[in-house]
Parts: C-alpha cells; sequence; structure tokens
C-alpha cells in the first residue's frame, strides 16, 4: 500500500503563502530534502527554478533555493515562466529536476512547488513519498550549492512553442494573460507567428494574478471579443498550464471543445479524459469511431492513462490539455497554438466547430468543506448519489469528488434535463454533512 502523503497532493505541494505548510521555514526544510534526494540521483545536481508572478513567490523561491543549496544543489533561476516551459527545460537541458513556485489558477494569497523530473515529467508518488520521508530527518550542509540565472529560458522556451506555431497572419485575437506567468512571453508568441494581438490582464502587481480573468474567468475577455471584433480570444490560468478559447460570438470554447478538435485533425486514434468531460464529448468521438477513456481528474491521471492505452491526446474541460507527441505536460501556450493548427488544417472557424459539438447541460458545483475525506466516505453522500443516478436512468452522468486543491467537494451533474434541480439536492446533502 502506498504511503499517505502528508504535503504532496495531485499538483505539488499547495496552501495560503505564510501559513503551514507554506511558510518559508518548511520550504527551507523542504528544499533541503529535495536536494537530499536528488543527490541520491545524481553527484552534482542541478535543478531549474521558475515561479509566477503572485507576491509570495520572491520569498518561497529564496527559501526553497537556500535548501537546495544546502545539499550541494546547483540552482538555475528561470525567473518568471510558465510551469509547462519548466518541464520542457528540465528536459532539453538535461537538468536533475525543475521546480516551479506557482499556485496555479488559485488566488494570490495561495502559492505552491511542484518539481518534474528530468524527463520533464512531474515526480512520481513514489518520489514525493521519499522526499517527504526525508524531511523528517536532519539534513546538515553537504557542500555548498551555487546559483546562477539562466537568460536564455525565455527564448528556448519560445523557439520551442514556435516549432509548432502554424502561420496566423492576418487573425486579430485577444490575450488574457491572468497577470500571470505568460504575461511576457503570451503576446511575443502569437505575434511572432503573425496574429494581431490584443493583450488583456497583463500588468501583474503581485495580486491581480487570476483575479476577475484568466481561464477561469474569462467573461471580460469574451466581452472584449465580441466588442472588439476579434475572431477569437484565448485565455490562459496563472501558470500557463490551461488554455480557453472564445469564439467570435463570445462563447466559450473549453477543453472538450479542443480535444474533439484536434483528435480529428490529426488523426488521433482516441482520447482521454476524465469524469468532468462531458458526455457530448464521448458521444461524437465514438460517433467517429474514436475511442474515449475516463480518467481522475488531474494531469498525472490523464497522462498515467495515456501511457496505459498507448494514446498521445487527452485532457480536461479546464483546458489542461496534453499533446504527448509534442510535451509531457499540459501546456496552454502549445495547446493553443496546435489548437490554432487543427483550425486550418479542417477549416471553418471556432463558433462553427463549438455548434458541431453539442453538450449535454452540465451544473458544477463547490461545497466548501473542513474534512473531505470523512464527507466523501459517509455512506449517506454514497445512498444519495446511487439514488441520483438512478434517476438519470442513463440519460446523464453524477460525478462527486473532492478538489485535490481546494477545501471544496465538487458535485457535477450532467442530463438531457433536469441537471440544476439533481445537482443542487446533492449539494444540499453534501452541506448537511460538512456541518456534522
Amino acid at each position: 500500500m502506498a504511503a499517505v502523503r502528508r504535503y504532496f497532493g495531485t499538483d505539488g505541494v499547495r496552501g495560503e503563502a505564510g501559513k503551514p505548510p507554506l511558510t518559508p521555514e518548511f520550504v527551507l526544510r523542504l528544499g533541503q530534502a529535495a536536494g537530499a534526494y536528488f543527490r541520491q540521483e545524481s553527484p552534482r545536481p542541478v535543478v531549474l527554478l521558475a515561479k509566477d508572478t503572485r507576491e509570495s513567490s520572491d520569498l518561497l523561491e529564496a527559501a526553497l533555493a537556500a535548501g537546495l543549496m544546502s545539499q550541494g544543489v546547483r540552482v538555475e533561476h528561470l525567473g518568471v515562466l510558465p510551469t509547462p516551459g519548466v518541464a520542457h527545460l528540465t528536459r532539453r537541458l538535461g537538468a536533475t529536476a525543475g521546480a516551479m513556485i506557482s499556485a496555479s489558477h488559485n488566488p494570490y494569497q495561495d502559492n505552491g512547488i511542484k518539481f518534474f523530473g528530468p524527463s520533464g515529467e512531474k515526480l512520481p508518488d513514489e518520489a514525493e513519498e521519499a522526499i517527504e520521508a526525508l524531511l523528517d530527518e536532519a539534513h546538515p550542509t553537504r557542500g555548498i550549492g551555487t546559483v546562477g540565472d539562466f537568460r536564455e529560458a525565455e527564448r528556448m522556451y519560445m523557439d520551442f512553442l514556435l516549432e509548432h506555431a502554424p502561420d496566423l497572419t492576418g487573425l486579430k485575437m485577444g490575450l488574457d494573460l491572468a497577470h500571470g506567468a505568460t504575461y511576457r512571453v503570451g503576446p511575443k508568441v502569437f505575434q511572432r507567428a503573425g496574429a494581431e494581438v490584443m493583450a488583456f490582464f497583463n500588468t501583474p502587481d503581485g495580486r491581480n494574478i487570476n483575479k476577475g480573468c484568466g481561464s477561469t474567468h474569462p467573461e471580460a475577455l469574451s466581452r472584449f471579443v465580441v466588442e472588439l471584433g476579434l475572431d477569437l480570444g484565448i485565455a490562459f490560468d496563472g501558470d500557463g498550464d490551461r488554455v480557453q478559447f472564445i469564439d467570435r460570438k463570445g462563447r466559450l470554447f473549453h477543453g472538450d471543445h479542443i480535444l474533439y478538435l484536434t483528435a480529428l485533425a490529426f488523426g488521433e486514434p482516441g482520447v482521454v479524459g476524465t469524469v468532468m468531460s462531458n458526455m457530448g464529448l464521448e458521444v461524437a468521438l465514438r460517433e467517429r469511431g474514436l475511442a474515449f477513456h475516463r480518467a481522475q481528474v488531474g494531469d498525472r491521471y490523464v497522462l498515467e492513462m495515456l501511457k496505459e492505452k498507448g494514446l498521445h491526446l487527452g485532457g480536461e474541460p479546464s483546458g489542461h490539455v496534453i499533446f504527448r507527441r509534442h510535451h509531457t505536460t499540459g501546456d496552454g501556450l502549445l495547446s493553443a497554438l496546435l489548437t490554432l493548427k487543427a483550425l486550418k488544417r479542417l477549416g471553418g472557424d471556432l463558433s462553427e466547430w463549438y455548434e458541431r459539438l453539442p453538450m449535454y447541460p452540465q451544473v458544477l458545483l463547490n461545497v466548501r468543506v473542513e474534512d473531505k475525506a470523512r464527507v466523501m466516505e459517509d455512506p449517506r453522500l454514497k445512498a444519495a448519489i446511487e439514488e441520483a443516478t438512478r434517476r438519470l436512468a442513463g440519460r446523464g452522468r453524477v460525478s462527486v469528488r473532492p478538489s485535490g486543491t481546494e477545501p471544496l467537494i465538487r458535485v457535477m451533474v450532467e442530463a438531457e434535463e433536469g441537471a440544476e434541480a439533481v445537482a443542487q439536492e446533492l449539494a444540499r446533502v453534501v452541506e448537511a454533512l460538512a456541518r456534522g
């Protein structure tokens, strides 16, 4: 049986900056433990370290770097760079590991740390468990590590992205950079590919990351696209691993649409989604003779199933899409470029493809709870889920799951009709159980 991890969740260590576990003291210890682990992997380890734009990232970056260097690790600072840029450069440069300081789409008060192995993939569970075990040990200084600023990071990442960019000459687009890690590199990439770019939410101040903007709040971008007569809009999240599109009519063209369009354009034999993927995607793919598989929510689980099934395209409605032929992790900028390449290959615009993929009505409710495990294990919740599923009688789906990054239980219901009522009933059950 796998060890129970105390700090690492589905996407690294995450929490409110300055409070346990994300205090500078803990992050220093985490750096020491990670450094000790990387020393076991390489006699002269090198770790690439990047961050997003939230105000706490500098402090946590300094603490993590100090811990790593105390174990003789060479730290190369990449500066502000999207998470998938760290993954790419870790593999491209042959580094021992990469580390990203970010809480992705969460508000600025939160932050997190995730590690990548030399392959450019997130560290496997057993590596995170080993680092947690080392946290309990004392780690005296094992050499003096050094630090450098790798000034070619942004250029090398952009070169990689532009290798996969179609000619975007004549395309007028709006970019929502979420005041996050894509705020510099994003506009440059699309401009160099030939697009006429209007950049929005690209002035980070440390506290405005994801605030009313980005892939989780694309409403403003939707208005801009329609009011300014743009061809489309593209929204990223705070660390740049997710992407959502807006079509010229202001509608959200999300991860399920991206999977459908790119699967057809690139001749993929099958797709991996998650339990949150819409039934409309599943039905449409199977009508085309393409396999569809559901993984747990989380890009690491999507990647695991892609490998298991021998497939190369998978993702989530949130816009975290993995093109395994090109990258080891979800990359919002790469996903956007490949989606536009697929569009050029098949013809039409986003609004036409939006209409070619009818979606089942879906309701998602987030219920805040203190003890997610207790509520999820309660037999009364399981009975309520079974009753809701019975009521839908094969004409819809129910998914009730704990968030991997926030103190929430997510209640999702999709059905040809009645989804709202069923979701509200389940949410009330969760709320009652949360109160005890």
